[in-house]
């Protein structure tokens, strides 16, 4: 268990524990159940992971001058000219379980970095606008453990309307067990419904 009372250790902790969730999203679902778009824009969970994924890779990595060892794994910036959601979805010949690994060995890297350097290392952001570009790796993993937790919130709805797993963590979803979910959205419903 990471000292909580370390600021740093506090926030590595966090970022981890996103990490984690969005993986366990991923679990028992075929290639295809991971791929499928489950909302109008597309979104869909192995999507979800891959994108942050490439997150973590550029602001763990160019932002503070290390490349991660096998770039050619992740989008390169130029797709993003033909396609702006390249990173938004698994490629033809990617799998659910090549890019989990690909996010794990991203998270080491970017583990390496955390590790390696002070909170107040500075950063630099280069796709990030003119004036707001100068980081620290306190901002930055904030930053980041803030981009993944809004991810990992759609992967928790996309997931629940798949099949109804439900839960923040795998080993403790945060919400009652055995509840009557049926009467309670009746109920609510019909709360609305009073304003309609």
């Amino acid at each position: 268990m990471a000292d909580l009372g370390d600021p740093k250790a506090a926030l590595h902790h966090y970022l981890q524990a996103m990490r984690d969730n969005l993986i366990w999203k991923l679990d028992g679902l075929s290639e295809r159940e991971a791929r499928l778009p489950r909302t109008a824009t597309g979104n869909n969970l192995l999507g979800v992971l891959k994108h942050c994924l490439n997150v973590e890779a550029g602001y763990f990595g160019p932002a503070f001058g290390r490349e991660f060892p096998m770039s050619e794994e992740l989008v390169p910036m130029q797709v993003f000219e033909e396609d702006p959601q390249a990173d938004w979805y698994a490629w033809e010949g990617e799998t659910k379980d090549g890019l989990i690994d690909l996010y794990r060995r991203v998270g080491v890297f970017a583990d390496q970095t955390i590790e390696g350097l002070p909170l107040d290392a500075p950063g630099h952001v280069p796709w990030w606008r003119p004036g707001e570009r100068d980081v620290t790796l306190h901002r930055i993993i904030i930053h980041v453990t803030c981009d993944l937790a809004r991810h990992a919130g759609h992967a928790d709805i996309m997931r629940e309307q798949h099949d109804r797993a439900i839960g923040l963590r795998r080993e403790n979803s945060g919400v009652p067990r055995d509840y009557d979910w049926p009467a309670y959205v009746t109920k609510l419903t019909k709360l609305a419904d009073r304003f309609g």
